[in-house]
């Protein structure tokens, strides 16, 4: 069983309900502690107010996209070391070697299996 006082805090960052809600309830079942947003402004608040151990952002969100929120997180002093996982429907060579420059930890694409994303996301916390 997993203690509630060691719970991984997440931040999902998705503006499409039934990803965010299906995201929500996996990592819940993991034994993750879960946050959500649903545009990119919302989910730099809340990463800046909230301690979280990751951070996923579709790309494609309203205002602010993914790979903006991810600069920002990298470049702010107490967030850049939280890994950020980059979720999209974007899948060119050319999205993929932007979200490494901007500092993603991972570019995951939809649609995925939900247990190989599971495997991969969770891989990228830290003990």
């Amino acid at each position: 069983m997993t203690n509630t006082l060691h719970k991984p805090r997440i931040l999902v960052i998705e503006d499409q309900p039934d990803v965010r809600n299906l995201l929500m309830l996996a990592l819940t079942r993991a034994g993750c502690d879960v946050a959500t947003a649903q545009t990119g402004l919302e989910g730099l608040q809340l990463a800046e107010t909230g301690k979280f151990a990751l951070i996923t952002s579709d790309v494609d969100l309203p205002g602010i996209n993914g790979f903006e929120i991810c600069s920002r997180l990298k470049n702010h002093p107490e967030l850049r070391h939280t890994p950020v996982v980059l979720v999209t429907g974007r899948f060119s060579e050319e999205d993929v070697r932007r979200g490494r420059e901007v500092g993603a930890a991972d570019y995951i694409t939809k649609p995925f299996d939900l247990v190989s994303f599971l495997s991969r996301l969770l891989s990228h916390l830290k003990e």
